[in-house]
């Protein structure tokens, strides 16, 4: 279904060429006045360079053309040559229709459909997920199911950091604890215990009291780089143990993430791309891309164009170690031979926006992704306290993910309390759909690149640019349609969309028009802020018409049902978008 300014900007372009002008110049666009007109085109003043002729004299005559076409209520040229357009109550009213009997509410996917792989979340494993793991979490989140809706196969990738030092720093913390474990026994030769020596409890707290060891302890720092390599090439005992935190620790991440309404279409690892590495950097070296730099492979990755110096791309450090470079890159190998995606989108901390030109220019320069392959960076700003710094606990640790939003729908829930408006069992299950919404629209309305201030009185107010307001307009949508459908009286069957008869009714049809455009732009410019930005606008326009109008005092019966059919469609939006974003809306509130 073409989208509503799209439809008319066909009768504005045909209204050029009716007078013998260009079509390209019947663009229209939003007006910039809605005051004084709905839609605008300003294509008169372009023509008149290329007419010769006052541009005003060419939107009298395109005007013309327009005042016939039922699409248009008003359709006036003003000087010095602008068209504004105001468009008919029944045309938008069967656009309206039109949109109502889609499944996908009349969005339709522009071009083919790609297949994507959203790289999203990237938390390590053996470590509990903490704020600042929860951008990357719900921004990719919503990208992964925006991209869905419009059509895409998408696949969305936790890949999990896994390979590193911190699993060498694990492995020595627990053979110093447990030394008797056969996992540390070089003639060991039967099974190993299938339950892991740890629980997440007690793994989350061996990671940091390791890393805190090998800062002031060189024997051990030793020790843990050597159990890094031994796990890197292949010793047994340490893959077992290396299996052990992986399962521990994907179980705690996949219920974490599920508080977060955050899913995972495949748990890859940085470890699932060591076996690309060897093949790929000796194909870099045959083929005369790297080259030794002060001991280190490396891929030259500048260009003349470039505004400031980017290094090259490190394959192998000195001592033959890889880097997340090399692992990065070895991913690529991995996803183009499991999917041959035509995109791959990373949502990761705008910090590593060096890293990934390195990596992706390295890419392609060396061929591991085909030349169509669009490689895509959204770097995301950092979440601040109220003092403008990294958010963080009272006592000024990082404060773990659960506890977050254990402390929203806290505050939610006090706030359900004071009202009294439900019982304490059913206000704590509110609070805890409430305190999502709030938690992730707080993040998500603001534009991902910039840094925010987490404020959680602002998050949770029921008035503003802010989740519960947003759902509190869905769950008063609710309670109308549930009142009109007690009414003795009220009309059978569905009845229909009818021209609106009055302005803050046209406002609302007229919004509810252009959720395509809103999701559209969502994906092109890989921004869900705008989708907050719409449902904003969209309850906005339903508050404001449902305080004008006497929705459920209306003795009009075809008239009350046309309400109650632009209401249904609303809230079949609202829903829709909020779902996208990844949160939902309770029956009350």
């Amino acid at each position: 279904m073409k989208k509503l300014i799209d439809r008319i900007t066909e009768i504005v372009e045909q209204g050029f060429v009716d007078c013998g002008y260009e079509r390209s110049l019947g663009k229209v666009t939003l007006s910039n006045r809605p005051d004084l007109c709905e839609y605008q085109c300003n294509g008169a003043m372009a023509g008149a360079k290329l007419y010769k002729k006052a541009p005003i004299m060419i939107a009298n005559d395109v005007v013309g053309r327009l005042l016939g076409n039922e699409a248009f209520e008003e359709a006036s040229a003003v000087n010095p040559g602008f068209i504004n357009m105001k468009i008919s109550g029944a045309f938008l009213a069967d656009y309206l229709g039109q949109m109502d009997g889609d499944d996908r509410l009349g969005v339709c996917l522009e071009g083919k459909p790609e297949t994507i792989v959203i790289d999203y979340g990237g938390p390590n494993v053996a470590k509990p997920l903490h704020v600042g793991h929860l951008r990357s979490a719900i921004i990719g989140e919503s990208m992964k199911r925006l991209s869905r809706f419009l059509g895409h196969k998408v696949i969305g990738d936790v890949h999990l950091g896994d390979w590193g030092l911190q699993m060498g720093l694990i492995i020595e913390e627990v053979r110093e604890r447990q030394p008797e474990l056969p996992y540390f026994k070089e003639d060991f030769e039967g099974e190993y215990p299938k339950e892991a020596p740890f629980t997440i409890g007690e793994l989350e707290e061996i990671y940091p009291a390791a890393s805190l060891k090998s800062k002031s302890d060189e024997a051990f720092a030793k020790k843990a780089h050597d159990a890094t390599f031994k796990l890197q090439n292949g010793n047994r005992g340490y893959l077992a143990l290396w299996n052990h935190i992986l399962n521990v620790s994907v179980s705690d991440l996949k219920r974490n993430y599920e508080k977060l309404n955050v899913t995972f279409d495949i748990w890859k690892k940085e470890s699932d791309a060591q076996g690309y590495i060897p093949d790929m950097v000796e194909r870099m070296k045959r083929e005369g891309f790297a080259h030794e730099s002060q001991g280190a492979l490396v891929v030259d990755v500048a260009e003349e164009t470039d505004a400031k110096e980017v290094p090259p791309c490190i394959l192998l450090k000195s001592d033959g170690a890889t880097l997340y470079s090399t692992t990065d890159l070895a991913t690529l190998v991995e996803r183009e031979k499991l999917f041959a995606p035509d995109r791959i989108l990373y949502v990761v901390d705008k910090r590593q926006s060096l890293h990934f030109t390195q990596v992706f220019r390295c890419a392609r320069k060396t061929g591991i992704v085909r030349p169509e392959v669009k490689l895509d960076f959204l770097g995301f700003g950092t979440m601040n306290g109220r003092d403008g710094k990294p958010f963080k606990t009272r006592d000024g640790g990082i404060m773990r993910l659960e506890y977050l939003i254990q402390e929203i729908s806290g505050a939610v829930y006090e706030k359900i309390m004071e009202n009294r408006s439900m019982e304490e069992a059913d206000a704590r299950e509110t609070a805890k759909v409430i305190g999502l919404a709030a938690l992730k629209y707080g993040d998500l309305s603001n534009q991902a690149a910039k840094d925010y201030v987490f404020d959680v009185d602002r998050f949770i107010s029921f008035e503003g640019d802010t989740g519960p307001y947003i759902l509190y307009t869905i769950v008063r949508i609710k309670s109308i349609q549930a009142k009109y459908e007690e009414l003795a009286d009220k009309v059978t069957g569905e009845g229909e969309i009818l021209p609106a008869a009055s302005e803050s009714e046209k406002a609302l049809q007229l919004m509810a028009g252009r959720v395509q455009d809103a999701l559209l732009s969502a994906f092109y410019e890989q921004a869900p802020h705008k989708i907050c930005q719409y449902v904003y606008e969209l309850s906005n326009a339903f508050n404001r018409f449902y305080h004008e109008t006497k929705i459920m005092a209306e003795t009009d019966r075809k008239r009350q049902a046309a309400y109650i059919r632009l209401l249904k469609l609303v809230r079949r939006i609202l829903e829709t978008c909020i779902g996208l974003l990844g949160f939902e809306a309770p029956d009350r509130m």
